[in-house]
């Protein structure tokens, strides 16, 4: 795999991804995403709970080395993302 960074953004822009510490829960717990990925400065407890959830639907969970912000921009959005599900990686080397 290349750069994450980069790899989000082509996800981002050809595959399907779900932002979010909610949403991502919600996915782990109805659907069945193919990865999920962490940043570095969320809380202590989204971490704790996203890996716990991660490890009962047996999805592979990464913790990135980028905070909140820098996921955020490398998504294409405006805003901080504590973590986000690949649903459908589109033509990046996600998976």
């Amino acid at each position: 795999m290349k750069d994450l960074s980069y790899e989000l953004g082509v996800a981002s822009r050809t595959g399907k991804l779900v932002l979010g510490f909610k949403n991502v829960v919600s996915q782990l717990l109805t659907g069945s995403p193919k990865l999920v990925i962490v940043s570095e400065s969320s809380p202590k407890k989204v971490k704790e709970a996203i890996l716990y959830y991660s490890q009962l639907a047996k999805v592979k969970c990464i913790k990135a080395k980028q905070t909140s912000l820098e996921l955020g921009s490398n998504c294409g959005k405006p805003f901080p993302i504590s973590a986000i599900a690949v649903l459908d990686a589109g033509d990046s080397d996600l998976l």
